[in-house]
């Protein structure tokens, strides 16, 4: 099926203004990661998507990881959390107390990234990729922590795209269990440990960029923007209509696929579930997707399966401000790094 670029205004969306008029509303600023539905949610929607999508096989193979993801977070073992000095210092200074370029990395992390590894194996009997995922099982520590570097510090150089995906698997495994129990140690007479930071577009709590973000629905957060995290999947609260790269208000634009020769309207255009919401100030653009139009959305699951997408958007001059560590672009053997973010 043929497909062409839809640009649309969304219908009702709230403005900065109008959020502002509801002052006396305090929406949530932080939704953490649930450990018994993160990755389960998101192996679910991989499946779901996966019918009859040209990138099947790839979207199938993402859900058995996501699987192995969530069997692990279920028993994650405890790991070097910041104390209450670290919590403050952070705090003090408007960063996220856990940064993923700078955080002394447990070692424990590499040992549940080969639990995950083993967990996944089973279930790729007779594939290609089974081969692939053995060969990496065997890697040793030092390789290992330097690939983490290089991904997590945004370095294309050097860095082993096939084998990133695994990685950066076991490292959002990592981060979220280090999310979850930091959050755990709050006590009734301390701040909590994740708040607002002084760079409203990247993660409050580890400081990475987000994959997309997500309109959500339900009680008081309904109709309120979150961007999600690539690595930690914490979402935070950013108005609609705003760039979530340079923060400006002008020149908001929403862009979507529709299949050429439908019969659709334009109002049902703009009920497409996921859009690419595109700044004409900075030319960069982020992935929003609804839960209102699909309740069922999983941004780094929908962002996957959304690629033609980002080409499209590409092909108008755009970057990407986000990155989904499950599907990096970019030439390892280029002369200098370019943006893990970038189309």
């Amino acid at each position: 099926m043929a497909l062409a670029m839809g640009v649309t205004q969304a219908s009702r969306l709230l403005t900065p203004e109008e959020i502002a008029v509801q002052a006396g509303h305090q929406v949530p600023f932080l939704h953490l990661p649930q450990r018994a539905s993160v990755f389960a949610d998101r192996e679910t929607r991989l499946r779901e998507l996966s019918a009859a999508h040209p990138m099947r096989d790839f979207l199938l193979f993402m859900a058995e990881l996501a699987r192995a993801q969530h069997e692990v977070l279920k028993a994650y073992p405890s790991v070097a959390l910041p104390d209450a000095a670290d919590l403050d210092a952070a705090a003090r200074v408007g960063m996220p107390p856990l940064p993923a370029a700078d955080w002394p990395r447990d070692p424990l992390w590499r040992a549940q990234f080969r639990q995950l590894l083993d967990r996944l194996m089973p279930r790729l009997a007779g594939s290609p990729a089974q081969v692939s995922v053995q060969a990496l099982r065997g890697i040793d520590d030092e390789r290992l922590e330097q690939q983490a570097d290089r991904l997590l510090g945004g370095q294309m150089f050097g860095l082993d795209l096939a084998a990133a995906p695994l990685i950066a698997a076991g490292l959002q495994t990592y981060w979220t269990q280090l999310v979850l129990a930091t959050e755990d140690t709050r006590s009734a007479d301390r701040a909590a440990p994740f708040g607002r930071t002084d760079v409203r577009t990247l993660c409050p709590c580890c400081g990475s960029k987000p994959t997309a973000s997500v309109s959500r629905i339900g009680g008081e957060v309904a109709g309120h923007r979150y961007l999600h995290c690539s690595l930690c999947s914490t979402q935070w609260h950013m108005v609609r209509i705003k760039c979530s790269h340079c923060e400006s208000t002008k020149g908001i634009h929403y862009q979507s696929l529709q299949a050429v020769g439908s019969e659709a309207t334009p109002s049902r255009e703009v009920k497409s579930a996921v859009q690419a919401e595109t700044c004409d100030e900075c030319g960069h653009y982020l992935k929003i997707v609804h839960m209102e139009r699909d309740p069922h959305v999983e941004p780094v699951a929908d962002d996957l399966a959304s690629v033609t997408l980002d080409l499209l958007v590409a092909e108008s001059g755009s970057l990407r401000h986000g990155v989904n560590l499950m599907l990096l672009f970019g030439d390892p053997d280029g002369d200098a790094p370019p943006d893990p973010g970038g189309p």
